[in-house]
């Protein structure tokens, strides 16, 4: 079934400390059945990162956590920051907060078999863009897909129009996903054009790497709070 294109697509990251990294683990469970009881929420993630250089546990940042959820109105959002647990219960957790709000524009593929974005209309923006990637490997070709991911990873950070990328997952294996932050339209589809990106494209569907799989592209209508010490859209 066709799911309505969301008024505003939210993800939250959150660092924390080495000492709360147990304390974000428990998190990380007690929550994903309490966020999903968010008036005007209608799809969310509890998701670990790193950097995405292989997508193996090696990459996995314990220091850093995310949330990415879609959302009826901004007033759900705004309501959700304001009197959630959830929220609060991070916000006493993190030393870093960064949020990001998106509009959905382009998506192709499911997400644990939905489709969290609709179906947008393509749109193209000068202004900042964001790309989100996520698959759930198949575990027979999955060491093949790692050995291909490198040069990939190595040409996305090399690129001049990126702003910030992330590593993303529901699980340190298996669930692989990038959120990555762009300058403009043309930044993203210049990497999605080049040489190492499109040869893993042209391997994917012979090697059968992916169970599912999604794709989908956003305008970024605003951010708060810094990444890494900045804020990545200034």
């Amino acid at each position: 079934m066709d799911e309505p294109v969301p008024a505003l697509v939210t993800l939250h990251l959150w660092r924390v400390e080495r000492s709360g990294v147990p304390q974000a683990v428990l998190r990380m469970g007690r929550d994903r059945t309490r966020v999903r009881r968010t008036p005007g929420l209608r799809f969310a993630k509890l998701l670990g990162t790193g950097d995405g250089r292989t997508f193996t546990v090696r990459d996995a940042d314990p220091l850093r956590w995310g949330l990415l959820a879609t959302w009826t109105s901004a007033e759900a959002v705004r309501a959700f920051e304001e009197r959630s647990p959830v929220a609060a219960a991070w916000r006493r957790l993190a030393v870093e907060t960064w949020r990001v709000d998106l509009r959905p524009v382009a998506s192709r593929g499911t997400w644990s078999g939905r489709r969290p974005f609709g179906d947008p209309v393509p749109a193209r923006s000068d202004g900042p863009v964001a790309a989100l990637t996520r698959a759930r490997l198949r575990p027979a070709v999955a060491a093949s897909f790692w050995r291909a991911v490198p040069p990939v990873s190595a040409d996305l950070r090399d690129r001049p129009g990126l702003r910030a990328a992330v590593g993303i997952g529901e699980a340190p294996l298996g669930l692989q996903g990038t959120f990555s932050l762009w300058e403009s339209g043309t930044s993203v589809r210049e990497f999605a054009r080049g040489a190492a990106h499109a040869a893993v494209v042209a391997r994917t569907e012979p090697e059968r790497w992916y169970a599912e799989e999604l794709f989908a592209r956003f305008d970024v209508v605003g951010s708060r709070g810094t990444l890494d010490g900045r804020d990545p859209l200034a």
